[in-house]
């Protein structure tokens, strides 16, 4: 029996990790739920689950649930606050974590689960491009054990020999016969739409991705290649790579989920249907594989395939992510941080879309490139970058 916490249990990556686990009640126990403020979908969850712990990152929305909880006679515990949604990663009786936080808030908890040496699927790519270095070398100390859930970094961890499998952050791509590492993106809803109306861009339009259901931010960061470029920067670390050895390849069917290229001129592929119940089940399995769920590709049906390089005019936000990987850890944080106010400011209807990337990249050269060597530092860092997001936001407010 594999005893698991979910990080972000309201979530998208959390729903499909418990339809997964539905289909493997014999094998897979849900030990703790965690969230950060929707009582009534965790309530619902802890109903259906039944789940030794559950936490809430909000206080006053623990504390609700702690009640709701109580008057239905639950056994169970509900912690709060940052250092309960730790404290779920870190449980001694819990086997697995899945890191499925949204942004930032996700950085403790999964560090958490990373320095109690857990299993650690890793679906919060801001961990990585917050605290890449840190992040690996704790878990090199641990003992802990990456899985990557991304659906693109699954890909690739398929298509890898074993030997650097089990050797996530330090692998040598090199020894491994690796020339290349090829990230796939679809392009996002807006590929193919004029440059000169993207001001008109409502919040309504780039959340509809063509081929993914995911949440608003990570939507609207799918729409701008954010995503992509976070994606960039935690293969970097996942993998070990040198700039040279990962490339993005614009590929609009998101059949293909990411390809590893050899010395030898071989390409393996990872193909599936566009849903993360796939990589989910990988994760949760490895290194066996189990049923998801999803039906297998149906290739009479797939159509033609087609693939494009990145046009960086179209996707500045891509560009200035690959820039900051270069330059490092700071610059990453920086622009993570940018990023996750400026985006809330465009749902929220205070700037327009083009002026994601405008945000970020004054945010980028703005602050001051200090070193950063430890989590608190990281931290400050972050701060440091939302206060001078929000005051180019309000350059721009609508």
């Amino acid at each position: 029996m594999q005893r698991i916490s979910i990080l972000g249990a309201t979530g998208s990556i959390g729903q499909s990790t418990l339809n997964v686990a539905a289909l493997h009640r014999e094998s897979i126990e849900i030990y703790a739920l965690g969230a950060g403020s929707n009582v009534d979908a965790l309530y619902q969850l802890c109903c259906q689950w039944q789940p030794h712990y559950a936490a809430m990152a909000n206080i006053d929305a623990a504390h609700q649930l702690e009640q709701q909880l109580k008057a239905i006679g639950s056994r169970t515990q509900v912690l709060a606050g940052e250092s309960g949604m730790a404290e779920i990663a870190s449980l001694p009786e819990v086997d697995s974590v899945m890191a499925a936080i949204v942004g930032a808030a996700g950085l403790v908890p999964t560090m958490a689960a990373v320095n109690a040496g857990k299993r650690v699927l890793l679906a919060n790519k801001e961990a990585l491009v917050m605290s890449g270095e840190l992040f690996i070398r704790a878990a090199e100390k641990s003992g802990a054990q990456i899985v990557p859930v991304d659906s693109e970094h699954n890909a690739i961890f398929q298509c890898l020999p074993v030997q650097a499998q089990q050797q996530i952050g330090a692998c040598d791509l090199d020894a491994a016969g690796i020339s290349h590492i090829l990230l796939t993106g679809s392009g996002g809803p807006f590929r193919q739409r004029p440059l000169e109306t993207f001001a008109a861009i409502t919040p309504a339009e780039a959340i509809a991705h063509p081929n993914w259901s995911m949440g608003p931010k990570i939507s609207v960061d799918s729409a701008t290649m954010m995503n992509k470029g976070l994606e960039y920067i935690e293969a970097r670390w996942l993998f070990n790579t040198r700039p040279e050895q990962l490339k993005v390849v614009i590929h609009p069917q998101s059949v293909i989920h990411s390809m590893v290229q050899y010395q030898d001129g071989s390409v393996l592929a990872q193909l599936g249907q566009p849903s993360m119940q796939t990589p989910i089940a990988y994760a949760l399995s490895y290194p066996h594989r189990m049923a998801s769920g999803v039906a297998p590709l149906d290739f009479t049906q797939v159509g033609t395939l087609s693939f494009e390089a990145p046009d960086f005019a179209r996707y500045p936000c891509l560009s200035l992510a690959i820039e900051a990987c270069h330059q490092g850890q700071v610059a990453t944080t920086t622009l993570n941080a940018a990023n996750e106010e400026a985006v809330a400011a465009f749902l929220s209807g205070r700037i327009d879309f083009d002026q994601i990337a405008a945000v970020n990249a004054q945010v980028l050269t703005t602050l001051p490139q200090a070193s950063a060597d430890d989590l608190e530092s990281l931290m400050a860092v972050d701060t440091m970058a939302r206060t001078l997001a929000q005051v180019e936001i309000g350059k721009r407010l609508r």
